[in-house]
């Protein structure tokens, strides 16, 4: 079963967000899928991965540039895992599919957005339900996270 964490982001958006947790994938020797359906927002977080600090970098590509077995990050708009990821990033509105075939799958949603809200709370329970370890992460004032589920 997998480990489901469901993020939600108040302090902070996607773009601050994601690149620190995909370091901390990549540090456990883990490889990544970031699913997000939207491919204009997939594309500028694509951009954004490369240069979101001056010290480094995420190395990454996309499904519009490579075809994605050697990549440590894998950004997709669609269900792909070409790259046999540890870990499942969903946001933007990406639904989990396939969850078992994961280490942990990452749902990150807004308070901004309550339409993907209410998409997570109907997620929890089914995946509970499946007896995946669900947890859910909220944004403290200073960035940072607390465990409240």
């Amino acid at each position: 079963m997998a480990e489901v964490m469901f993020y939600h982001l108040e302090q902070q958006g996607l773009e601050d967000v994601l690149p620190v947790l995909l370091e901390k994938t990549l540090a456990r020797g883990w490889k990544a899928v970031v699913e997000i359906p939207d491919a204009a927002r997939l594309e500028a977080l694509d951009r954004h991965l490369w240069v979101f600090r001056d010290d480094s970098f995420l190395p990454h590509a996309s499904e519009t540039e490579d075809s994605g077995e050697r990549q440590p990050v894998w950004l997709t708009t669609g269900g792909a895992n070409p790259n046999q990821a540890d870990v499942r990033f969903l946001a933007g509105g990406a639904e989990p599919a396939d969850v078992g075939l994961y280490r942990r799958v990452i749902l990150l949603f807004s308070s901004d957005d309550q339409a993907a809200i209410s998409r997570a709370r109907q997620h929890w329970k089914p995946l509970k339900a499946e007896g995946h370890d669900c947890t859910y992460w909220q944004q403290t004032p200073a960035g940072g996270w607390t465990k409240k589920a």
